[in-house]
């Protein structure tokens, strides 16, 4: 038996991303990214479908992203309450992209974004800090209120926007580190999970080994 057949594709590979600088990254509008600041998506290396559309910036301040779920019947399911059942957008991110290891250290951050959820009404979005599985240092807490989420429902799925604080980012020093682990995924219970690496099969959440590289470029 071939067990490279068993193995996910991207698993074989070690992705490095462009992640493009831009001024500024958030507003009272929120921020607003160009086509040009999409992640290269991965998922249909193992044959599956991608259903949002991901985009990534950065600079001395800190980071943003972009999730435009699209060709959605149903609204998603959120819940401040139970983050890891919602759908909504997971990042983890190592400012000293230490790939070798496979439990994250005090550099490693995990956070949370719901397009819905928080609220008497559940219909205002969440960000929130959460720690990374059997870590074996976990990052500094963020303040209450440091990460910026907004969010906007479409017809056929959603809009969220973040940002994520340099201050939130134990170690963030883009001019003397300029490549990070990264990792994302898109939970939807339509559509089931849209990873940036390996899915489920493997533990991405809790492995930095698994992360991809997202590279801090000025242009």
């Amino acid at each position: 038996m071939n067990t490279a057949s068993l193995l996910p594709p991207r698993f074989l590979f070690r992705f490095e991303l462009p992640c493009l600088y831009h001024d500024p990254l958030w507003s009272e509008r929120g921020v607003q990214l160009p086509d040009t600041h999409r992640l290269l998506g991965l998922s249909e290396l193992d044959g599956r479908r991608e259903g949002a559309d991901v985009r990534a910036a950065w600079n001395e301040t800190g980071l943003a992203f972009t999730v435009r779920a699209e060709g959605k019947r149903q609204q998603p399911w959120c819940r401040e309450s139970r983050i890891d059942d919602s759908d909504g957008f997971q990042v983890w991110i190592d400012t000293r992209n230490t790939a070798g290891v496979h439990r994250a250290v005090r550099f490693c951050h995990r956070f949370v974004f719901l397009p819905a959820g928080g609220g008497h009404s559940l219909a205002e979005p969440v960000a929130d800090q959460m720690l990374v599985d059997r870590a074996r240092e976990n990052a500094e807490p963020v303040r209450p209120g440091a990460l910026r989420v907004r969010s906007e429902k479409r017809v056929d799925g959603y809009l969220l926007e973040a940002f994520i604080p340099a201050a939130a980012l134990t170690g963030f020093d883009p001019l003397e580190y300029s490549k990070l682990g990264f990792t994302y995924c898109v939970y939807d219970r339509e559509f089931g999970e849209q990873t940036l690496g390996v899915g489920s099969e493997l533990p991405y959440g809790a492995d930095p080994s698994l992360w991809a590289t997202l590279d801090l470029v000025r242009e």
